[in-house]
């Protein structure tokens, strides 16, 4: 599916990347003090060195290759870093500081989004595909680059003023979180992929057995109460996103196979146990504010008082999504996360606020970032890893969200709680919630999650 036209964009200048990256560098910390931080020319006290390139200037989707240096233990990219000879900070005297790297502009790229915003490379989803994203390129999707590039920001400021600096805290003093969410797309299907594989055998007994299991017995993926007690025995509540839209988008990519309004009960169940119930906006209303707008009227739970969505199939079109979804006053999206690999898809582990380039500047509403999806993990176009394979592989990640007192938001199918699904099923969603547990994290609501984020940046 081609991208649509590029837009006329905002001059993105240097004053503007310097704003938007400072923003979200001082919600990530407690009690930043005035210091003054920018290039050459302001005279500051933290100085970043200008790497003196056009690159903003024009409609590139790519930066020249990074360079690499060691920071915490991490061999980092360094976009924009054009003094490799010289070490990366240099703590000087009289309460001054020089970064030899443009760690603003690289964290402004990676933050943004521009890579995705100006390539024009879609997948057959019409989505952004990891295999063109820098993330694949240097094989950094797993660890927030844009986390430490603040890292850097903070032992300079620390320097400068002699205070520490620390990550806020959440729930309880702990010092991570974890967003638990289901995307709910399939109620009534977990008999047809059986019943299928029996026609094609030729086993007709097995073939009627699975229709008269559908016809008498309540559907093996119809257990929203399931999933919601299945969280709270963790101490957890989910956010549940549901379809409003039952018919299939025009190109015949399925929606959900039930109707919202006929699974009340249920819904009310849910909202009564304590989870939170939001929009999963239908295909195509990621570039369509009429059907956005209709989805959004659906879900009567939500109401004057809706909050957040996250797009079915993660649909998400750079050039229209961030707007449309502003002008619809949605207060957070967590739809921003690669459906082909776990990790950072704008490298970094705290929410944010989009960049909205038509506009020049941040959005109002706030992405809480999708790092895990169970169809990651077993999928004939992602991962192919076997059970045993998932929680190792996803333990690095994680590390480093704790690390930085970020959020791991992790997308369970209500389908993928099937007892009969052994490969991404109910057991490794336990051991995943199990290590989060083990790690003392806390587990908010992506309600919660943007309550806090929205106390700190007023």
């Amino acid at each position: 599916m081609p991208a649509p036209p590029l837009p006329v964009v905002e001059s993105v200048t240097a004053e503007l990347r310097l704003s938007y990256v400072l923003r979200h560098f001082r919600e990530a910390y407690v009690g930043v003090p005035t210091v003054t931080i920018g290039y050459e020319a302001t005279q500051p006290q933290i100085e970043v060195a200008d790497a003196n390139h056009d690159f903003f200037a024009g409609t590139a989707p790519y930066p020249p290759e990074p360079n690499w240096r060691e920071w915490g233990g991490q061999r980092l990219p360094f976009f924009f870093d054009e003094s490799l000879e010289l070490p990366l900070l240099e703590l000087l005297p009289a309460s001054r500081a020089h970064i030899n790297a443009d760690v603003i502009s690289a964290a402004f790229y990676l933050l943004s989004g521009w890579q995705e915003f100006f390539s024009d490379e879609r997948d057959q989803h019409g989505r952004f595909p990891y295999a063109a994203s820098v993330q694949a390129r240097y094989g950094f999707v797993a660890v927030p680059v844009v986390n430490y590039y603040f890292d850097v920001l903070k032992t300079a400021v620390e320097h400068v003023t002699g205070q520490p600096l620390h990550p806020h805290r959440w729930a309880g003093g702990a010092t991570w979180a974890a967003c638990i969410t289901h995307d709910i797309d399939n109620l009534y299907s977990a008999w047809k992929a059986p019943a299928k594989a029996a026609l094609r055998r030729g086993n007709l007994l097995s073939f009627g057995r699975q229709l008269w299991r559908h016809f008498t017995q309540k559907d093996a993926w119809d257990n929203l109460e399931l999933v919601q007690k299945t969280v709270a025995e963790y101490g957890a509540k989910s956010t549940f996103f549901f379809l409003p839209e039952h018919r299939k988008d025009p190109n015949g990519t399925p929606n959900a196979d039930y109707r919202y309004n006929q699974i009340g009960q249920s819904v009310d169940s849910l909202l009564q146990a304590g989870a939170k119930v939001e929009l999963h906006a239908s295909l195509g209303s990621s570039t369509n504010p009429n059907k956005l707008h209709y989805d959004a009227e659906q879900i009567c739970h939500l109401g004057p008082t809706s909050q957040g969505l996250r797009f079915h199939y993660l649909s998400w079109e750079p050039r229209i999504t961030p707007a449309l979804v502003d002008d619809l006053l949605f207060a957070y999206d967590s739809t921003l996360g690669f459906a082909e690999h776990y990790g950072f898809r704008n490298s970094y582990c705290l929410p944010f606020r989009p960049f909205n380039f038509q506009r020049g500047m941040a959005a109002d509403f706030l992405e809480i970032p999708l790092n895990v999806m169970d169809t990651t993990f077993h999928h004939p176009r992602y991962l192919q890893l076997a059970p045993e394979e998932i929680l190792p592989a996803l333990l690095p990640m994680f590390e480093e969200i704790e690390r930085f007192g970020g959020v791991a938001t992790v997308l369970w199918h209500n389908e993928n709680f099937d007892s009969a699904n052994q490969r991404n099923g109910p057991v490794q969603f336990r051991t995943i919630m199990e290590y989060l547990r083990s790690r003392n994290v806390a587990f908010r609501t992506c309600g919660d999650i943007w309550r806090q984020m929205y106390a700190l940046s007023s």
